[in-house]
């Protein structure tokens, strides 16, 4: 019997009522900022354009924000929306479209095993080959070749340059261009996404006629360089003409570029840290698209109930779920998995996902969302716990545990059973204490801790909770590596690793991961990928909750545009087939 149609909870009420009094304090800040909607001050938006940069009024412009300062296209520190920035300015020789898929962009083609361009050897070893395309150039008019990928991969794996790094890097065992436009890219090890390199997921390609004698003689002041701002060149579908750090960005349509030059002539990007003004900028006119996570979901969803002349899009984006504690738990029964799907049938996700995120994510059923390409493949394997408290009392029992009068389990010595649940961040919080209110109902006694500022960076108290934790994390193919047992903090390693929260750490496991990372053929890859989902939903080493969204003011007027889908995709992926209607 289903434990929905209960009498509502005194949290759910107040949950309800803090969310409604949140919408009320916005609505009146919004309401007096449109009133006098002006420019948002020179950090914020820039309303003049500098004589000489001036185009005729029939030029098709759109104006974007970034919520925060993008700090330049230098690797290292990024804020929410840098990627798609990076993505206007560079293309790469394959791009990932919102279906997760890769498509040629500078390349003739993809490399697939059935084309031939990827070969898998006996050994594990592999060869890739890329052609480039013959139209290829960079924003200065120089061709773009080979040499430039072969130095993009040295810098990538100077150690040096730590920031240019990616995991993959350690299996590329030899890169050489056999002509200037022929790359061929030996590898040691099988690595699934071989054929994503050269593109914004890594080794976004760098000029080697501009960089290669700074990274040479002064690799010290390498990141430094006007290049990575203001001098930016890259091959993508808009080039900057003005960077202005603090305030904007303007990129206007690149005529060469190799896809075809693109439908709009210029993007303004400006970055405008406080999101209230920014929500008042999207309802003045004044901003017509989003580039990121500009707005949490409460404010984009109350934005798009009153923006006439605009929308809002979304696309999942990681996981919201619980974490167990697999090292010494308290109390040991965390350990016992019956116990961990009694917990989960206790929930009422469905309600968390409508409260918390609109209405807009289903529950987290699976690892994988069901907006990525392999997910209706791997469907039947997910095992599902909907809400059933009667269900989980009964499973409860079965453990050998008992009801006091006080509604709560105890133990055959009468020790009341009692859990720690630990989380951190504001989109966490509210989801602690509807779990907490739900597992208290059921009959456990549930005790909500939020982890204080100031042991935010102490990595062992971090890694010790003795009984559960909330985390909002990657959920894609790649995330899967996070959960191998050697991304496990433990005293061996100084509690500096990270990702493996639970700290589970079991063989059959982390077996199936390096399988689905040695296996290339794709079918048979999602066979795999199918027994990991399985295992995680079966086993419940991580218990979904629901999706992260990330939303994405649109104006109208904009077509083509969209939230990014996919969570190895970029928004602004096809940005040279984004078209203004009149």
């Amino acid at each position: 019997m289903s434990g929905r149609g209960g009498p509502t909870s005194s949290h759910s009420w107040r949950l309800r009522m803090w969310l409604r009094k949140q919408r009320n304090v916005l609505w009146l800040v919004l309401a007096l900022l449109v009133g006098c909607a002006g420019p948002a001050g020179p950090s914020s938006q820039r309303t003049d354009v500098p004589d000489g940069m001036r185009q005729t009024t029939s030029a098709k412009r759109v104006t974007a924000a970034i919520a925060g300062e993008s700090p330049g296209f230098a690797p290292g520190e990024s804020i929410p929306g840098d990627d798609a920035l990076h993505a206007l300015a560079n293309a790469g020789l394959v791009v990932i479209d919102d279906h997760g898929e890769p498509l040629a962009q500078l390349a003739e083609a993809v490399p697939t095993l059935e084309n031939g361009l990827w070969k898998v050897f006996p050994d594990g070893h592999m060869e890739l080959t890329w052609k480039m395309r013959a139209d290829a150039r960079w924003q200065d008019g120089a061709p773009f070749i080979a040499d430039d990928l072969v130095f993009t991969t040295t810098v990538g794996q100077d150690s040096d340059l730590p920031s240019y790094g990616h995991e993959a890097y350690r299996s590329v065992e030899r890169i050489q261009a056999s002509d200037p436009r022929t790359l061929t890219i030996q590898w040691k090890d099988p690595y699934i996404f071989a054929n994503h390199m050269f593109s914004h997921v890594f080794a976004s390609p760098l000029p080697r006629h501009i960089l290669e004698n700074t990274y040479v003689e002064n690799k010290e002041s390498f990141t430094e360089l006007p290049y990575w701002s203001s001098e930016y060149v890259g091959t993508g579908p808009f080039q900057v003409r003005e960077w202005v750090l603090g305030s904007h960005v303007v990129l206007t349509a690149f005529d060469d570029f190799a896809l075809g030059r693109p439908k709009i002539d210029e993007i303004d990007v400006r970055f405008i840290s406080d999101t209230t003004t920014l929500a008042a900028n999207i309802l003045a006119g004044s901003v017509e698209l989003t580039l990121g996570r500009a707005l949490d979901l409460d404010k984009a969803i109350q934005v798009r109930d009153q923006w006439r002349d605009g929308t809002m899009d979304i696309g999942f984006k990681s996981w919201i779920a619980i974490f167990p504690q697999f090292v010494n738990p308290n109390p040991p029964i965390i350990a016992d998995v019956r116990f961990r799907r009694a917990l989960l049938h206790a929930i009422d996700r469905q309600q968390l996902a409508d409260t918390i995120q609109g209405g807009l994510v289903p529950v987290a059923h699976s690892y994988l969302n069901p907006s990525e390409p392999e997910y209706r493949e791997i469907e039947g394997s997910i095992v599902r716990y909907d809400y059933d408290v009667r269900k989980a009392g009964q499973m409860i029992e079965a453990l050998g545990l008992a009801k006091g009068p006080d509604g709560t389990f105890r133990d055959s010595t009468g020790e009341h059973l009692s859990v720690e649940i630990r989380t951190i961040g504001v989109t966490a919080e509210k989801a602690i204490l509807a779990v907490t209110d739900f597992w208290q109902r059921a009959g456990i006694a549930t005790q909500p801790v939020t982890i204080p500022a100031a042991r935010t960076r102490d990595t062992e108290y971090r890694a010790t909770f003795p009984g559960f934790q909330i985390f909002q994390n990657p959920n894609d193919i790649n995330g899967l590596l996070r959960l191998h047992s050697s991304n496990a903090p433990l005293p061996e390693n100084n509690f500096r690793v990270t990702g493996n929260h639970s700290r589970y750490l079991i063989p059959e496991f982390d077996a199936l991961i390096e399988k689905l990372f040695a296996t290339i053929p794709r079918q048979e890859r999602v066979q795999v990928l199918g027994q990991v989902v399985h295992h995680i939903s079966d086993q419940l080493n991580v218990m979904g909750l629901y999706y992260g969204v990330e939303p994405a003011m649109i104006t109208n007027r904009l077509q083509q545009a969209g939230a990014r889908k996919v969570q190895t995709s970029v928004q602004s992926w096809n940005a040279h087939e984004w078209e203004l209607s009149s």
